[in-house]
């Protein structure tokens, strides 16, 4: 018998004032049983920086043809595609020839300098691809924040983001760098 994904709630406000948008969101988070806590947080990190009405999860681990968030239009074309780690090379020329703008999150860890020092020259010719890492350190303090029903107030400013996650059990308060690489 397979495994079924575990359900996560995050009530999520946002107050981005460089990008003025105000807004709250009520998530509901599908995390495939492969998929980890500190992976299921990027996802929200992921979000929260490119939050937009139209902005979704997808099905992600558990479906190939898709990334892990997109935007869509309204006339079902892809704006945003994004995906978290290290993707492969096809991964990310099938993200970029198929939507208006690809960004990649990943974790500033070892295993993603060793990818970027790899495939840096091949990605700077993508002109509608980004890339965004956040401090490793954030791992364990994101991780210890989890919890199944999740309350998380959120500001964005200057470039910094800060986050106020409450659930059942504790209150975590974070300050998180996204540093852009390209």
């Amino acid at each position: 018998m397979a495994l079924k994904a575990t359900i996560f709630k995050a009530d999520i406000s946002i107050s981005d004032m460089d990008r003025n948008y105000y807004n709250d969101h009520n998530l509901t988070i599908a995390r495939h049983p492969s998929e980890t806590d500190e992976r299921m947080m990027l996802r929200i990190i992921a979000f929260i920086a490119n939050a937009h009405e139209r902005l979704q999860f997808t099905k992600g681990l558990s479906d190939d043809d898709v990334p892990d968030i997109w935007q869509k239009s309204f006339s079902d074309e892809i704006e945003l595609w994004i995906e978290l780690g290290q993707p492969s090379e096809q991964r990310i020329k099938k993200g970029c020839n198929q939507s208006q703008q690809m960004m990649i999150y990943a974790y500033a860890n070892n295993s993603f300098n060793v990818w970027w020092k790899k495939e840096q020259s091949k990605l700077q010719s993508r002109r509608n691809l980004a890339v965004f890492t956040i401090s490793e350190d954030l791992v364990v303090p994101l991780e210890k924040a989890v919890q199944r029903s999740m309350q998380i107030q959120v500001t964005i400013q200057d470039g910094q983001m800060w986050l106020t996650i409450e659930g059942a059990a504790t209150t975590e308060s974070l300050e998180i760098a996204i540093e852009r690489h390209m």
